[in-house]
C-alpha cells in the first residue's frame, strides 16, 4: 500500500503515503472494534486507503505537488478516482513493490541503510526490530532510518525497474533486506512469539516475486529462495504445542515435503555461474540438514565447512556461534565450548539469549549441569518472548532434574 501510494503522490511525498496507509489501520481498529473482523481485512484495507487518498488529493491538489509523471492525470476527479482503483489492482501493486524496493536502495545510502528502509517502509519492522535485526540500539537505527527516508524523499521518481541501468548494483541490498526479513520471521526478536510465519510466508512471496523479473533472476536469488524454502520447510516441527522445539528435537515426519522440494529445485537452478554467495553457502547448509532423516545421520563435518565457507564470504558473530554449534555436534561439546571462546565480536551477541543458551548446552551435554544452568538462567533473563522463555526455562529444570536439587530456578 505503502509502494502504491508513493509511485501516485511521487517519491517526495513518501511521509504522507505512510501517513495514509497508518490512517486506513487507525480507521479498522475503530470499525472492526464494533462490526467484527471483515472476510477480507486486506481488502477493506485496501478500500480504505484508496478512499483517503482521495480525500488527499480533492483536499491538497493544489496545494502540493504530487508524481510529476502522474501530475496531469490528477487534476482531474474522474481520472484521479480511475488512477487509484488502477493502482490498487493486484498486478501493478507487485510491480510497485519491487518498484520501491529498488528506489530504497538509492545510491547515495549505505547498504545497512537501504536494508533498514526496505525492512521499516515495505516489511513494516518497528525501529526496534530493525535494530535487532542488525544487532544495533534503538536510537542508532531511528537516526539510519531517518536519514535514509530523506535522502529517498528527494529522488525525483521511483526506481525504473524496466531498465538495466543500476540495477545490479541496487539488487544485492533488495536480496539482503528479504533475507533478514526472513530471519526476523524464522528465528527474531518479536515479543509475541519467537516465530512469525506470516513473515517467513512474505519473505518467500517477495523473493518469488523477485524472481519472476528477468533481470532480478540471477543465481543468488535463486539461492535465496532456496534457503527461505529449505528453512520453511521446518516450520510446522518448530513448534509444538506452542512450544520451541530445537532443530535436533524436531519430528522430520512433520516437515513441509513440498517446501522442501521446491526449494531442492530452487538451490539447483542457483547453480548456473561462476559466482559464489551466501545465500549459496547457507542454502547448501539447509539443503543437508533437509537430506538427513535425522539428527544423528546429519553430515556434520560437511557443515562445519560450509561454515568455514560462509566465515570466509560474511563473518559474523552469529555465524561464528551458529558453526561452534556445528563442531560440538562433529567433534563434542568441549571443542564447540573451545571454538566459542576463540570467537571474535562476541560482545555482540551479549543480548542474544541463545548465545548464553548454547554454551548452557553445550556444558550440560559436557556433565556440568550447575554451570550450564546458570548459562541458561543467564539466557532466560534475555528471552523476547514468553515462547523463549519457556524453552529456557525447560532447560533449566532439566539441569535441575538430571543433577540434583542444589540448582535453583
Amino acid at each position: 500500500m505503502v509502494a502504491t501510494l508513493t509511485r501516485i503522490f511521487g517519491v517526495h511525498n513518501i511521509a504522507l503515503a505512510e501517513d495514509v496507509v497508518q490512517d486506513a489501520f487507525c480507521r479498522a481498529l475503530e470499525v472492526w472494534k464494533f462490526r467484527g473482523v471483515p472476510e477480507n481485512p486486506a481488502a477493506w484495507l485496501m478500500a480504505a486507503a484508496k478512499n483517503r487518498a482521495l480525500d488527499v488529493l480533492r483536499r491538497e491538489r493544489t496545494a502540493r505537488t504530487f508524481a510529476p509523471e502522474l501530475g496531469r492525470l490528477l487534476e482531474s476527479e474522474w481520472t484521479a478516482a480511475s488512477l487509484i482503483r488502477e493502482s490498487f489492482g493486484t498486478e501493478q501493486m507487485k510491480d510497485d513493490e519491487l518498484r520501491m524496493m529498488f528506489s530504497c536502495c538509492h545510491r547515495r545510502l549505505p547498504e545497512e541503510a537501504q536494508v533498514a528502509l526496505i525492512l521499516n517502509i515495505l516489511c513494516g519492522f518497528s525501529v526496534s526490530e530493525a535494530a535487532e535485526a542488525f544487532l544495533t540500539s534503538r536510537l542508532a537505527m531511528e537516526k539510519r532510518i531517518f536519514r535514509a527516508k530523506n535522502v529517498l524523499a528527494q529522488s525525483k521518481k521511483l526506481f525504473d525497474i524496466a531498465g538495466r541501468d543500476d540495477f545490479n548494483n541496487r539488487l544485492p541490498a533488495v536480496q539482503r533486506a528479504l533475507y533478514l526479513l526472513f530471519n526476523e520471521g524464522y528465528h527474531g526478536a518479536s515479543p509475541d512469539s519467537a516465530v512469525r510465519q506470516d513473515l517467513c510466508r512474505e519473505a518467500i512471496q517477495l523473493t518469488s516475486g523477485l524472481l519472476e523479473h528477468p533481470f532480478a533472476a540471477t543465481p543468488a536469488t535463486y539461492a535465496l529462495a532456496a534457503l527461505m524454502c529449505l528453512h520453511g520447510a521446518r516450520l510446522p516441527a518448530r513448534v509444538a504445542a506452542g512450544d520451541l522445539v530445537s532443530l535436533v528435537e524436531q519430528d522430520r515426519s512433520k516437515w513441509d515435503l513440498p517446501l522442501v522440494s521446491q526449494g531442492r529445485q530452487y538451490f539447483e537452478r542457483s547453480a548456473a555461474g561462476a559466482g559464489l554467495t551466501e545465500y549459496h553457502v547457507e542454502a547448501a547448509i539447509a539443503f543437508t540438514h533437509a537430506m538427513a532423516p535425522g539428527a544423528e545421520d546429519t553430515d556434520w563435518g560437511q557443515i562445519v565447512s560450509l561454515y568455514d565457507h560462509l566465515m570466509s564470504i560474511r563473518p559474523s558473530p552469529v555465524v561464528a556461534l551458529n558453526r561452534a554449534i556445528a563442531v560440538a555436534q562433529h567433534q563434542g561439546p568441549e571443542r564447540g565450548l573451545e571454538e566459542i571462546r576463540q570467537m571474535a565480536g562476541q560482545e555482540r551477541l551479549r543480548s542474544y539469549p541463545f548465545y548464553e543458551a548454547a554454551i548452557g548446552e553445550l556444558e550440560l551435554r559436557g556433565g556440568r549441569a550447575e554451570i550450564a544452568a546458570a548459562h541458561f538462567q543467564a539466557a532466560l533473563a534475555l528471552a523476547r518472548n514468553s515462547m523463549e522463555a519457556r524453552f529456557l526455562e525447560q532447560r533449566v529444570i532439566e539441569c535441575r532434574h538430571q543433577f540434583g536439587p542444589r540448582i535453583k530456578t
